[in-house]
């Protein structure tokens, strides 16, 4: 079965739509690159995807070995380079709500690390994840 249908629909914007749920999904081009910026561009929703797949993965290991990890958030950077035009680092900080036993740390962090998005991106895409604990 396809994934998605995605239309061009003038003036730099895209509209996608999930297949299996009929989900509408807008782009635009960035501002600096001849676009308004008022939705996520391609490269946003690639940087996105990384954080959303490494809180998918972490809450599948976390079900698994009962820890609550419900709040735990994802502040994504992405840094563009030139010649080519390509992401070429995204910046991970996760922000988890409690303070979790080495063993835990251990499963959620290698659970993020391995997720399949940051498995199939390029080895020369730069990604810097940072796990952040209470105090």
């Amino acid at each position: 079965m396809q994934t998605s249908v995605i239309k061009y629909l003038g003036n730099l914007r895209t509209e996608a739509i999930h297949s299996q749920s009929g989900k509408q999904l807008i782009t635009d081009a960035p501002t600096d690159n001849q676009g308004k910026g008022e939705a996520f561009s391609p490269t946003d929703l690639l940087s996105t995807s990384l954080g959303c797949c490494m809180l998918t993965i972490m809450g599948i290991v976390a079900n698994r070995h009962a820890i609550e990890m419900t709040g735990t958030q994802v502040e994504i950077t992405k840094i563009m380079k030139s010649d080519p035009r390509r992401v070429g680092e995204i910046d991970v900080k996760i922000t988890l709500p409690k303070n979790y036993t080495t063993k835990e740390k251990e499963l959620l962090e290698n659970a993020a690390r391995t997720c399949p998005v940051a498995k199939s991106l390029h080895p020369d895409l730069k990604q810097t994840i940072n796990f952040v604990y209470p105090v």
